[in-house]
């Protein structure tokens, strides 16, 4: 599945990483997506709450599905966030900029994932809402 066709079929982002500090690039990124239609589940043990929706520690606390799980934590937290992606049944994996790890990612397209790597949500989303 491309970027564009994803962006266009996903509803539901679980944003790992998620925190209140404004300041941050998970904040600004999930509030922009947020605005542009898509429901946000932030994935965060350290909070309660983020954009006004309920925070829950990992993945598999999600209750609903989830279609991309977009990942704002460090490179060698990904493989344990890509097997929960995969158990959790989500459509993709996407690790932001500088977010790499080639195993984890051939992991999850070996598991049917999309994988999107080392680029960010928000700017692949304006691209398309401006044309593209």
């Amino acid at each position: 599945m491309t970027v564009p066709e994803l962006l266009k079929a996903s509803r539901t982002i679980a944003v790992v990483g998620l925190s209140n500090k404004r300041f941050r690039p998970s904040y600004g990124v999930a509030e922009y997506m947020q605005r542009s239609g898509y429901r946000i589940v932030p994935v965060n043990p350290y909070e309660q709450a983020v954009l006004g929706e309920k925070c829950y520690p990992d993945l598999e606390s999600i209750p609903e599905k989830i279609d991309i799980v977009d990942i704002f934590r460090r490179s060698e937290f990904v493989p344990e966030i890509v097997e929960a992606a995969i158990r959790i049944g989500a459509r993709a994996v996407w690790m932001q900029e500088g977010v790499v790890h080639e195993q984890a990612a051939a992991r999850a397209a070996g598991a049917g994932l999309t994988v999107v790597m080392d680029r960010c949500i928000l700017k692949d989303h304006r691209k398309l809402s401006v044309g593209g």
